[in-house]
């Protein structure tokens, strides 16, 4: 398969053993768990295989979203949304062996069990792990960016999410609107040691990709916006190495159902952001 064939929106890639995971949100599991395509090439890709389905006691019924893989100590981690009628909107945490699964929950929703949360991503800084992850506009109208400590193990947090910043801050905002979106953040260092942070929202032009840059190189820095990745109707992107060391940006483009498919580019890092080449 090529990528324009496959159909899936937040798309996540993992680089490991000499070849490409790519994971995200799609339909042919049903909506009810996760698919992986593998790749030697970017270029052509296998059929989907299935790493993971709800079963009758998995807590969520609805909105499997956003799925990313990380290799963290001794195995892979999913971070993923999920949604049940009676509960709020979560990251899970999921582990396998290998990154093809399957996963498995490891304890209970990472995210605050009485806020509407989503995209949760793995960001370790002085060897602790953290979630970064979205407050949803749906319950507060101004999205949120929040960190939240976790356990070396990851089955538990600790202390209280951290406010990192708000959608409604960046000058490129939607001026006048009531609600104000945070999706998919993505954590990177560039080659400066410079904290950067992808994330995705609206402005005038429609579904953009952001970066916003702490200013103390942490997570506890201040946060500002240093400007638009991308503008053109697509993003809840991420960033990755390729075997050849490069450095790729993929995102999901155009943001309208069902036309949703993986774009891949190249990015060049010049210490202090990131730009498309």
């Amino acid at each position: 398969m090529r990528l324009d064939e496959i159909h899936i929106r937040d798309p996540f890639i993992l680089t490991d053993g000499g070849k490409y995971y790519m994971y995200g949100t799609g339909k042919h599991t049903g909506g009810l768990g996760f698919d992986v395509y593998t790749s030697d090439d970017l270029v052509s890709w296998s059929e989907p295989r299935e790493v993971f389905r709800a079963d009758e006691k998995f807590w969520a019924t609805r909105d499997f979203w956003a799925p990313e893989v990380h290799k963290y100590q001794d195995g892979y981690y999913m971070f993923a949304s999920f949604k049940h009628p009676d509960r709020c909107r979560a990251t899970q945490i999921l582990r396998a062996d290998r990154p093809d699964g399957r996963f498995a929950p490891i304890a209970e929703p990472a995210t605050p069990h009485d806020w509407e949360c989503l995209d949760g991503t793995l960001y370790i800084e002085d060897g602790k792990p953290y979630i970064i992850f979205c407050h949803e506009w749906l319950q507060i109208h101004d999205g949120e960016i929040r960190a939240l400590e976790l356990s070396d193990d990851l089955t538990h947090t600790v202390g209280e999410p951290k406010l990192l910043f708000r959608a409604s801050e960046p000058e490129w905002a939607l001026k006048g609107a009531r609600d104000h979106v945070t999706d998919g953040p993505f954590m990177y260092r560039t080659k400066s040691g410079r904290l950067l942070m992808l994330w995705a929202s609206f402005s005038d032009s429609g579904y953009v990709e952001a970066i916003a840059a702490s200013d103390n190189g942490r997570i506890d820095g201040k946060w500002n916006h240093i400007g638009l990745l991308f503008r053109e109707n697509g993003g809840h992107g991420m960033l990755f190495r390729a075997l050849d060391g490069s450095l790729k940006f993929i995102l999901h483009q155009p943001n309208n159902s069902p036309y949703e498919r993986p774009k891949l580019f190249d990015v060049v890092d010049d210490g202090d952001t990131l730009r498309i080449v």
